[in-house]
């Protein structure tokens, strides 16, 4: 956090072939190492996957995904008089977007397909239908937000 000014948001050119900024951002997300072309390979081949095998559009599939995705609440610890808390707080928007996506791509790296582009493509259709382990991670930390609700007092 810097001490002198506001340091300015970066702004992500949407993707070549989509034209889409959330597209543009995931690639990110997916990358390693600086390797962009690989991301955006794995992403694409994902996609076309998803619009061979689905008959769906994958901008409009990969939406629903991560609008099931994105977690409302979410726990941080907190000390308060020599004991920690797990403090349920409502996340912002940008983290919200953020935790999604990396929550889909942890999700479809534990699967268990042959290329990561199938483990992605299926893991973001299980997704848009409300299914798969990215949704499972996110029932979980609002399960954990739920069961602490007794100390969202000491919300800071």
């Amino acid at each position: 956090m810097p001490r002198r000014r506001e340091v300015p948001k970066r702004v992500i050119l949407p993707d070549p072939k989509y034209k889409d900024i959330d597209v543009s951002k995931f690639v990110n997300v997916v990358m390693l190492h600086g390797k962009k072309a690989v991301a955006e390979g794995i992403v694409y081949g994902a996609f076309n996957f998803i619009e061979k095998n689905a008959k769906k559009d994958p901008i409009e599939v990969f939406q629903q995904a991560l609008a099931n995705c994105k977690p409302l609440v979410e726990v941080k610890s907190r000390r308060v008089g020599g004991a920690n808390y797990q403090v349920p707080v409502e996340v912002r928007p940008s983290r919200r977007m953020a935790l999604g996506m990396r929550w889909l791509r942890e999700a479809s790296k534990k699967r268990s397909e042959k290329s990561i582009k199938l483990r992605l493509a299926n893991e973001i259709l299980e997704a848009s239908e409300g299914k798969g382990g990215a949704i499972k991670k996110k029932d979980e930390v609002h399960r954990m937000a739920e069961a602490n609700k007794a100390f969202s007092h000491f919300r800071f």
